[in-house]
């Protein structure tokens, strides 16, 4: 990403909506909510590696409401799950 980091956590779903292949996010859609956590060091480590966690996107921390990249990643991947379920994506 050329610095264009999203800004929010709505903007960082729809980010994960047009990148993860359809049958990634079907996988992703089908796992219960405490299976999420098994996402932390494949898609969660994506985010806080290329999303600017770690280049000064402080306005995405921000957005997130958590006070770290690791719980902020974790917030993107829960509303990328709701979305996916259909649900209207809660990122706090």
């Amino acid at each position: 990403m050329a610095n264009e980091f999203p800004t929010t956590g709505d903007a960082a779903v729809r980010l994960l909506l047009g990148m993860v292949e359809e049958s990634e996010q079907a996988k992703i859609a089908e796992m219960a909510e405490d299976d999420l956590i098994n996402l932390h060091f494949g898609l969660g480590l994506w985010i806080r590696n290329n999303l600017g966690f770690y280049d000064g996107n402080t306005q995405l921390l921000r957005d997130s409401g958590k006070e770290n990249p690791d719980d902020a990643s974790f917030a993107i991947i829960y509303a990328f799950w709701q979305q996916l379920r259909g649900a209207l994506p809660r990122i706090h």
